[in-house]
């Protein structure tokens, strides 16, 4: 398994290493004591959840504030999606700023998007079946999103966004700077 930090450091890729051969593959897919020795801090996994869709399909951004905040450990099982993750911690150095990686089920990479974060992903192929694991429970009262085709992020969805597909909830979430409902880069959502 290969960490490697991307240009905003607290995002991870996660590249498991895949034993193949005439008969199929096996692959490791979570170590918690290999992803926390790397992190430096423990992550409690307590809820996996899968979504299959079908190509276009945008979900997102989405996030749950604290107490309820969420790290995600993200992948692909089959098909292939462009995920994001969107640094909005007040007062963080890459405030703003995101990351945008491909998983797929060919690559088998994974992306950790820590509390502190909002992530979506677009769907790039039909029957794309996406999970992931999470360290807090779904909180409806804490759950929040930001406008995915906020200017202010520049994100290049690999796709028109007249050939999005969205939830009725995602096509009217506030832009960032319309919402006050994010998180503060000095506090630890750890503890």
């Amino acid at each position: 398994m290969t960490f490697t930090r991307t240009e905003i450091p607290d995002v991870v890729i996660i590249d498991p290493e895949v034993h193949g051969d005439e008969r199929g593959y096996f692959v490791e897919t979570f170590r918690a004591d290999k992803l926390e020795n790397f992190l430096g801090y423990k992550i409690n996994f307590c809820q996996d959840n899968e979504s299959k869709s079908s190509r276009g399909v945008l979900r997102g951004l989405h996030y749950q504030l604290a107490p309820a905040a969420q790290t995600k450990l993200v992948r692909v099982i089959q098909g292939r999606v462009l995920d994001v993750a969107v640094d909005i911690r007040k007062g963080s150095p890459t405030f703003g700023k995101h990351v945008s990686v491909e998983l797929s089920g060919d690559n088998k990479r994974q992306l950790l998007v820590p509390r502190g974060f909002a992530h979506a992903f677009v769907v790039l192929e039909d029957d794309t079946v996406f999970a992931y694991k999470v360290d807090n429970y779904y909180s409806p009262e804490n759950d929040r999103g930001i406008l995915f085709s906020d200017e202010a992020f520049g994100i290049d969805w690999k796709m028109p966004l007249d050939e999005l597909k969205l939830s009725a909830k995602d096509k009217v979430q506030p832009k960032l700077c319309e919402t006050n409902d994010i998180f503060d880069y000095s506090v630890n959502y750890y503890d």
